[in-house]
């Protein structure tokens, strides 16, 4: 009879309140993995990128040893350089980066395509630029009072090129598709402008010309209800590894 009734027990496995609470502390356990894993995700999606930009820039370098002048931007998500055959000029200064030309990662680590601006004076394929070249891309960042001011770069303010990536939420970012992640909306605040900026190459308190202006700088939290985060990635030719560079492999005297 006692055994009848143990093997009853036992039948009956859990009550809905002892189901109730393990189900509770799984979704405790879970609920404090999930960032964790999530930010893990990204960190590794952001080295990642940095490891293809610093290979993009390695690639730059090299194209412009051996052609003597720096790719055009791509006008389309093929990535080949869209450079005009007559005048041998490009058809524009900022668009997506020539990754077919050069035989790199199309994507970042979000999958989303990289934005690429170059001097016009660094790819014009009429003649091989020189060490007086003068660059006209300037990286600008955010002071504590949101004012765009430029990073110093050891007194050199131009570059010849610069590569963006739009980071973890992808705001104005195009993916292999073709299509744009959109934001919530833009707003007077900076962080939208500013990634909007690395889009264009305009900063909202810099020259208007089309690929000349880029922010960088750390993580930004946004401000406002519809204010992304600042999250870009944006690296850049020093026109000083660009000049030693071609003058070691005899491209300049």
């Amino acid at each position: 009879m006692i055994q009848n009734k143990l093997k009853a027990h036992f039948h009956f496995g859990f009550s809905l309140v002892e189901m109730a609470i393990v189900l509770f502390i799984v979704a405790l356990l879970l609920g404090g993995l999930l960032p964790t894993v999530s930010s893990q995700i990204d960190q590794q999606h952001r080295n990642e990128t940095r490891k293809q930009m610093e290979e993009i820039k390695g690639a730059l370098i090299g194209f412009a040893v051996s052609k003597g002048y720096l790719p055009c931007p791509a006008s389309a998500v093929i990535g080949v350089e869209d450079r005009n055959l007559t005048t041998l000029d490009c058809n524009s200064h900022v668009g997506f980066l020539p990754w077919a030309t050069l035989s790199v990662n199309q994507l970042d680590g979000w999958g989303r395509l990289y934005r690429y601006s170059a001097t016009p004076d660094f790819t014009t394929a009429s003649g091989v630029f020189t060490t007086t070249t003068s660059a006209d891309i300037t990286i600008n960042r955010r002071d504590p009072s949101n004012t765009a001011i430029l990073i110093p770069l050891s007194n050199i303010n131009a570059i010849p090129a610069v590569i963006v990536s739009h980071g973890s939420n992808g705001i104005f970012g195009t993916l292999e598709s073709g299509n744009i992640i959109p934001s919530n909306g833009l707003n007077s605040y900076n962080n939208v402008a500013d990634q909007l900026a690395n889009v264009s190459g305009v900063v909202n308190t810099a020259p208007t010309a089309l690929g000349r202006n880029f922010v960088s700088g750390d993580f930004r939290a946004g401000t406002a209800s519809n204010d992304e985060n600042f999250d870009d990635s944006v690296a850049w030719i020093s026109p000083n590894i660009l000049i030693n560079r071609m003058v070691s492999a005899g491209k300049l005297p």
